[in-house]
């Protein structure tokens, strides 16, 4: 495991320690980690949208590339 040093605005490290203080992390690294993996979370969702708003390829894979060549 690797460590990272980020500079914070004080609004920022005032949230984090917010957090740690109301119990809802176990420490400032709790914070941090669980919001790289919310930020993470949240692009994979924005991909499935972006996905499914794409057209849908349907029919013969062999057929289909024999249009794109």
């Amino acid at each position: 495991m690797s460590t990272l040093s980020v500079p914070l605005t004080p609004k920022l490290e005032e949230f984090i320690n917010d957090q740690v203080k109301s119990g809802r992390a176990a420490n400032k690294a709790d914070v941090v980690r669980r919001a790289l993996v919310a930020f993470s979370e949240e692009g994979a969702i924005q991909d499935v949208l972006k996905a499914m708003r794409e057209p849908a390829i349907r029919g013969d894979v062999r057929e289909l590339m024999k249009k794109f060549q």
